[in-house]
């Protein structure tokens, strides 16, 4: 005789804790490990130290020169990315902050053996270019900013690695961008930075993070208050101009003859937005009379944003239309800037820690195993279609999402050091002390979920 079928007990309510099944998570969840998320800020830094070289070079021969010979026809090493653009001020300044929240002396030095370099080039180029217009743009950026996208970003990295050793070679580059910024930059009659494109007096969001933050840290750098209150004022002109509070978002251009004015919430524009006023709080003394009205708004947009972050952990490349992509590079902004918000204590960490380590899971998710950052917007000029902004092309080698990646990074271990996230019932949750499993706070098994 056969023996009697086996018949698989059916799963129900009553025999499973049906609550204990693993969700699909695409991206991850949780509370990320340290190890790994400095495992993928190496992984990035080692790429683009590969894709960065600090060398001069002749353009004929591609043989090194030395920064006392150099003549006008040699110029920068090319790599994947240029040593002098505003993206690369952004990584100079995350990797800075690496360095702070690791002690890996491999982050500081990559910034400061590219800013020594450029110290070494300036006096000769300097020289060459009153003789000769015609030299590498990348040093011309240097010695003659035409534009806030030459001067804020490095600017405010190279005031960074001076206020952590003031012995640097660095000042008389800050001292030439700060002059461009304050002096020379196209403005609207109420002192807005703006510019003459694509229409005559055009304000920029991304001009905010382009120059606020390098004339607040000049506050900071020389204790003038000047440069503190040129600063908060051009927070709120911009804000005045751009930020539109029913959504608590900002429009990415505003021009002055528009009307009525459309409102395009490109991520990674806002994401400048909320960086600049990061930057801003992080040295504006606790009494100036506006750091209330700035941190105000912080807070408005930082609501905003956490209410339009994707399930997986991004955000999308128009930040209210879900059927745009979802994009990197406005991603790890976010989530530096929710985490640093909470590790300065501006944030909520219950309301926006869960937000911050989800979209960490979803940046690291963009790394691939080269280290290059995947998912990013290239370079964006002003629209005022969908479409424009929802066909904008991805790729590897935009250098927007290499900066914004490590200093997130960076800012989700500090969270992790400073802060008490816990999976409860599955659930992340932040809490102001270390919590046990014998808590009553946890669920009613008393299991914590791993």
């Amino acid at each position: 005789m056969l023996p009697a079928p086996v018949i698989a007990q059916q799963v129900n309510d009553n025999n499973t804790p049906l609550h204990l099944m693993q969700p699909a998570y695409r991206v991850g969840y949780g509370v990320p490990d340290a190890g790994q998320v400095k495992q993928t800020m190496d992984r990035v830094l080692h790429y683009i130290d590969q894709q960065t070289p600090a060398r001069l070079v002749d353009s004929k021969t591609g043989a090194e020169v030395r920064p006392a010979k150099a003549t006008a026809s040699t110029r920068l090493q090319q790599g994947g990315f240029r040593l002098t653009s505003y993206e690369w001020g952004v990584t100079y300044s995350a990797v800075l902050a690496a360095w702070q929240v690791t002690g890996d002396a491999a982050y500081r030095d990559y910034a400061l053996d590219r800013m020594k370099l450029l110290a070494d080039i300036a006096p000769r180029y300097t020289e060459i270019y009153q003789k000769e217009k015609d030299i590498d743009v990348n040093i011309r950026r240097v010695i003659d900013p035409h534009a806030l996208d030459d001067a804020g970003a490095v600017c405010t990295s190279m005031i960074k690695a001076l206020l952590q050793d003031d012995q640097l070679p660095l000042r008389p580059m800050v001292d030439r961008y700060i002059e461009y910024i304050i002096r020379r930059e196209y403005r609207l009659t109420d002192g807005t930075f703006a510019r003459e494109r694509p229409q005559h007096n055009t304000v920029w969001l991304d001009d905010m993070f382009m120059g606020i933050p390098a004339v607040a840290y000049m506050g900071r750098l020389t204790g003038k208050q000047c440069y503190y209150n040129e600063a908060v004022r051009q927070v709120l002109n911009f804000a005045g101009h751009m930020f539109v509070p029913e959504r608590g978002l900002f429009r990415h251009g505003w021009v002055e003859s528009m009307d009525p004015h459309p409102a395009f919430y490109w991520g990674r524009a806002n994401g400048w937005a909320i960086l600049t006023m990061c930057e801003v709080l992080d040295v504006l003394p606790e009494e100036h009379p506006q750091r209330g009205a700035i941190l105000s708004l912080l807070r408005q947009h930082a609501t905003a944003l956490a209410a339009l972050q994707h399930h997986d952990g991004f955000w999308h490349q128009l930040l209210d239309r879900q059927d745009t992509y979802l994009e990197t590079s406005a991603t790890a902004i976010y989530t530096y800037c929710l985490a640093h918000g909470i590790c300065q204590g501006w944030l909520d960490a219950k309301a926006f820690g869960p937000t911050a380590l989800l979209g960490w899971h979803a940046v690291s998710s963009a790394v691939n195993e080269q280290g290059q950052v995947t998912g990013v917007c290239v370079g964006t000029g002003m629209g005022f279609d969908p479409a424009f902004y929802a066909f904008r092309p991805v790729h590897p080698m935009a250098a927007h999402g290499y900066g914004p990646t490590l200093w997130a990074g960076a800012e989700i271990l500090r969270l992790l050091q400073t802060q008490h996230p816990k999976l409860n019932d599955s659930a992340v949750q932040f809490y102001d002390q270390e919590i046990h499993t014998d808590s009553p706070i946890f669920n009613y098994d008393g299991q914590i979920r791993f």
